[in-house]
């Protein structure tokens, strides 16, 4: 079964996929070079040298994503537990990585209900880090035309995030979730 982004688990799960394309993608460049020297009897001087080596390019790709991936911690059991049970039948995203030209930022969750995108980050990282992501995922929906108020909550504020979650599903029958799915895959396709 394919874990998608925003699932729980979906750090492991690409951890071991993208290892496993990069090797791929290598092993079929290397391939391709230990042909082309087979066939010119030694001589690295051919065109199986040079398509080989413009073949490294989609593997290096491939590692700098591995990479990113491999420095990720996926979320505790313990955690995705607590949070599942204060969500309940929210939408819930796990394992969202974020990244900008200026920061990067993991949230472990992210709920989205009707004007609301609430998200923890287990990240130790400053509040001018955590307002800029903010930012930039109001922004991210507003280009879409969604209007949302957005909230991450830092490490030393996961209480104020489950009571905010609680909050939230307690009026979830006020809100209007009709294009909840659709800001998820907002959020879906600016995370990592």
């Amino acid at each position: 079964m394919k874990i998608s982004k925003g699932d729980y688990g979906y750090i492991r799960s690409q951890k071991i996929r993208r290892l496993g394309r990069t090797a791929a993608l290598f092993a079929l460049a290397f391939g391709i070079f230990a042909v082309g020297m087979i066939l010119n009897h030694g001589d690295r001087k051919n065109i199986y040298s040079i398509v080989a080596a413009v073949g490294t390019i989609p593997g290096a790709m491939s590692l700098v994503s591995t990479i990113m991936m491999w420095m990720r911690h996926p979320v505790s059991e313990e955690l995705h537990e607590e949070i599942a049970r204060h969500g309940g039948d929210l939408r819930i995203l796990y394992e969202l990585y974020l990244t900008t030209r200026d920061i990067n930022l993991f949230l472990d969750a992210t709920v989205v209900c009707g004007p609301y995108v609430t998200a923890y980050s287990s990240e130790k990282t400053t509040p001018q880090n955590i307002h800029f992501m903010e930012e930039h995922i109001r922004k991210s929906l507003m280009t879409e035309r969604f209007k949302e108020s957005v909230k991450i909550f830092s490490v030393s504020e996961k209480d104020k995030f489950l009571e905010r979650v609680d909050q939230i599903r307690a009026k979830r029958e006020e809100l209007e979730t009709d294009q909840d799915d659709q800001k998820a895959a907002v959020l879906q396709a600016i995370a990592l």
